[in-house]
């Protein structure tokens, strides 16, 4: 019996220290996670090149990408001087031709 009664004591006292390593393990992984936040709030990637700057970069050789198309177009395709492509009456003349 005195056995028996030694097994029910220990029982109690395991859980309370069940109890306590589940409650250090609750705040370990607690303090972890704010670790990781923090770390996650710390670190800012700096692009290389802004967003606006790409935005930019891409107007302006698309522009120009634009422009070479054009000028070599009308002037193998179209048999025309290169640099005419480039003046208002030439696509003022195309439109007027497309609507009538």
């Amino acid at each position: 019996m005195s056995e028996e009664i030694k097994n029910e004591m220990k029982t109690p006292e395991s859980n309370q220290e069940k109890k306590q390593k589940n409650e250090k393990r609750a705040e370990v992984k607690e303090k972890q996670k704010q670790e990781e936040l923090q770390e996650k709030e710390k670190r800012y990637v700096r692009r290389l090149i802004p967003i606006w700057a790409k935005l930019l970069i891409f107007l302006v050789l698309s522009s120009f990408a634009l422009l070479i198309g054009l000028i070599v177009g009308f002037s193998i395709l179209g048999d025309g001087s290169p640099l005419d492509v480039l003046k208002w009456e030439t696509w003022q003349h195309i439109i007027d031709f497309i609507q009538k």
